[in-house]
Order: structure tokens, then sequence, then C-alpha cells
């Protein structure tokens, strides 16, 4: 049964008379699936409900902060607490120092963290720390992995040994982006011939060590562990950017659950409890560069602010108190998950593979494997948008990109993962029609 939209279209439309797209952030926009974008109202646990009185059970989680689910008591309470004393100071807090040390007591190589208010603001200052560290200009990311809209990140996907940077944005210009170099990810090749052509000319390599933003891609058997050794020998500095994987894969994120250790690390989403936040940090020596200390600069009015902080500390304090039942959990269900959509499409002769770490998934509608960018881009982006909009109309809601990860919580339960692949199956119906 189609949802109900009246609403939802005409906060749309009066949305669009004063924001852009009438978003503020441009997947929210339904432009690759079509259809009435929702607008939410109020999040429980595992669900969502829109202006419209629909109800999903949502497997998007705020893009990942919210591993406790919506509304989880413990944070809400933490962030009341917090906001009856103030909403912001632009001084030191106590709390800013209790969440320092719970992050640092789950990253061992991280001896200093410095909190800032996106993602954004973390890799690209985690990016002007290494140049500041090694004096080099070249940095090196992946095709197909983001690291936020920085203009030395948005760089085109390339092709051959080392795609010099091409702008993606327009506003961007070509002199911004002339030091990076765009490489295919698990390419182990691609990457030591950079380094060959770019000897000792490269700050750092960035790296979501589980792609999240061209859906959920792995690192190939032993990629980590040579971007490791490489960045070691040639004396750059490796960034694990650790935005989405930071407190989701395990409590020690993609590190911890690949036990490679990389130079810094960038950190957001969960650690601000679903408020704004990010982070960088590493050991002393690269992070006492930063000022007050050193010569680079980065700050922020909001770094730090005292409900994130609250909001933040409440969610990892749960995750610590409860760490072995929430992971195993989180693997357990998101196992059932992936596979018996799966199984489903298989049923109905719908070709489609799945990537999963842990409580991060994709199906994608290609025949696979997907390993990196080229192969994510076989994807059928068209039977995808059917499959998302059949999902929704079921009460079931979805990233709204085949370039997307998903994500469980620890609020999601067995009856949600059961209802979610029933309605899976009645969408590959459509999607093979």
């Amino acid at each position: 049964m189609p949802r109900k939209t009246e609403i939802s279209r005409k906060l749309q439309k009066r949305a669009e008379q004063m924001i852009p797209g009438g978003v503020n952030s441009p997947v929210r926009a339904f432009r690759s699936v079509g259809g009435d974008a929702p607008f939410m109202v109020r999040g429980e646990g595992s669900h969502i409900f829109d202006a419209d009185g629909n109800e999903y059970i949502d497997y998007i989680g705020s893009w990942g902060p919210l591993i406790l689910g919506h509304a989880a008591p413990t944070v809400v309470d933490a962030i009341i607490a917090a906001a009856r004393k103030g909403t912001s100071f632009g001084a030191s807090t106590p709390t800013e120092a209790d969440l320092a040390e719970l992050v640092l007591s789950a990253f061992p190589h991280m001896q200093k963290v410095r909190f800032v208010s996106s993602g954004t603001e973390a890799t690209m200052s985690a990016i002007r720390l290494a140049r500041a560290y090694t004096k080099r200009k070249y940095i090196v990311k992946f095709e197909g992995c983001y690291h936020g809209h920085a203009d030395a990140l948005l760089v085109k996907a390339g092709s051959g040994v080392a795609t010099l940077g091409i702008p993606g944005s327009a506003g961007v210009p070509e002199e911004f982006t002339q030091f990076t170099l765009a490489l295919p990810f698990n390419d182990t090749d691609a990457l030591e011939q950079a380094f060959k052509k770019f000897r000792h000319q490269i700050a750092c390599v960035i790296v979501e060590p589980v792609v999240g933003n061209m859906g959920c891609v792995p690192p190939a058997r032993g990629y980590l562990e040579a971007l490791r050794a490489l960045t070691q020998r040639d004396k750059s500095v490796l960034i694990f950017d650790e935005v989405m994987t930071g407190f989701r894969l395990a409590f020690g994120g993609a590190q911890e659950l690949y036990a490679v250790t990389p130079d810094l690390t960038t950190m957001g989403k969960i650690i601000g409890g679903g408020l704004p936040v990010g982070a960088y940090g590493g050991p002393s020596e690269i992070m006492e560069l930063v000022a007050p200390l050193g010569p680079m600069y980065q700050a922020g009015t909001l770094s730090g602010n005292p409900l994130a902080m609250a909001a933040g500390l409440a969610t990892l304090r749960h995750l610590r108190e409860h760490k072995q039942e929430i992971y195993e959990r989180l693997d357990k269900l998101s196992g059932e998950l992936a596979a018996g959509v799966a199984a489903a499409a298989k049923d109905a002769g719908v070709p489609i593979c799945f990537n999963r770490v842990g409580s991060m998934f994709t199906w994608f509608f290609a025949p696979g494997p997907v390993t990196d960018w080229d192969s994510a881009a076989k994807s059928d982006t068209e039977a995808f948008a059917r499959f998302f909009c059949s999902m929704l109309d079921s009460g079931v809601y979805l990233p709204p990109s085949q370039f997307e990860a998903a994500f469980l919580s620890g609020a999601h339960s067995e009856e949600d993962i059961q209802q979610t692949v029933t309605a899976a199956k009645q969408a590959f119906e459509l999607v093979h029609a």
C-alpha cells in the first residue's frame, strides 16, 4: 500500500522557497530514487515517524551515529541535563576531558585528541596537520571514498597510476586540488606506483578503512597492512577516517577489528550521540603541533560544545559497559538481515550481491563482487530505485542512494529483521517485473 505523502510534499515545497532544493544535505532530496521525501518528526528505538503519520523501520540512523537507536533514554537524559546548565560557553568544560579520556582509552595509538564540530572539519584538520608534520604537499585519497566537502578532498574519480586532482564540484579551483592524488581503492599496485612517482613528496594517505560512501566496501585481505607498510617506508602519515566506523565496527573501530594502527584517526557520528561533532587524534609528537602548542592553526566556536560532549559521553559509556553484548548482537542481526534479503533476491531471480562488515552493509544491484568504485558503479541504479520505493511503501527506510551504507542499531529487533525480509520479497517481485 503506498504511503501517505501529502503533508511531506507541502513541507518540501515550502522548504524549496527558502533552502536550495528544499534540503540542507543533497541526498535528502531523493533525486536518485524519485518520489516524495518524507519529513521526519519523531524517532523511537529502531523506528521513525514522518509528518504524514507513516512509520518506518530505520536503517539509516542519522547516517550512522544512532548506534543505540533513536531517543535512547540515557542519551536524551544526558542532553537535557547538560542543556539545563547552558548550551554553550565558548570556554572549556569538564565534560570535554571526560569524553577525551574515553576516546583515548578505546584507541591506544592516540595520546591526544582535538574535538571539532563535524567530520569535514576533522579530516580537513588532520590533513593540514599531516602536511605541517611532514612539510610535504601531496595527499592520497581513494576513488569512492568521501572525507567531507573540503576543497582538497572533492576530487573527481580518476584512472591511471595517480590521477592528479580534478575538482568534482563547481567553485573549487583546480589549483586547490592539484596536490590531491586519487587512486583506486583496494589496489596496492597503484599505491606503490604513486609512492614511486612521488617519492618523499606525499604528506599523507587518508582512507576509510571500511568504505561507506560508495556503499559498504571492505578492504581486501592485506590491503590495510600494505597501506601501513608503504606509508611507514616513505615516512608519510597514514590517516584512518573512522568518522563512520569508529565505535561502530568495534569499540576501538576498524583499526581494532583489522589490527592495523594508523598515525592519525578522524572520528565523528557516534562520538556525538546524534549531535554535531568531529575529532582527530594521534600521538603527542604530531598532535602537539596543533595550536596553541604548535604552529598548525585550527579553532571552532562550538568545538567541544557541552551538549555534544554529554551525548557522546553517555553513548560511549553505554557501549563500553555493554560492548560484548551489543557488538555481538549487532553482528548477528546484521548478518541475518543482509543474508535474508540476498536470499529473497536470489529466489526472485534478481541479481544482487552484498557487502557487510559488522552493522554496516549494502545490497548492490550488480552481480558483484564490489571491491572498488568501478565495480560499485556497475550497479543497476534504476532497479535499486524501484526496490527502495517499494521498501519505503512497506515501512522500511533505507539510504536513498545505491552508494550509501545502511546501519543497524542496538534497538533493532528480530521482528524488525523479519518484517524487512518480508518487505524485500515483495519489493523484488516489482524489481523483476
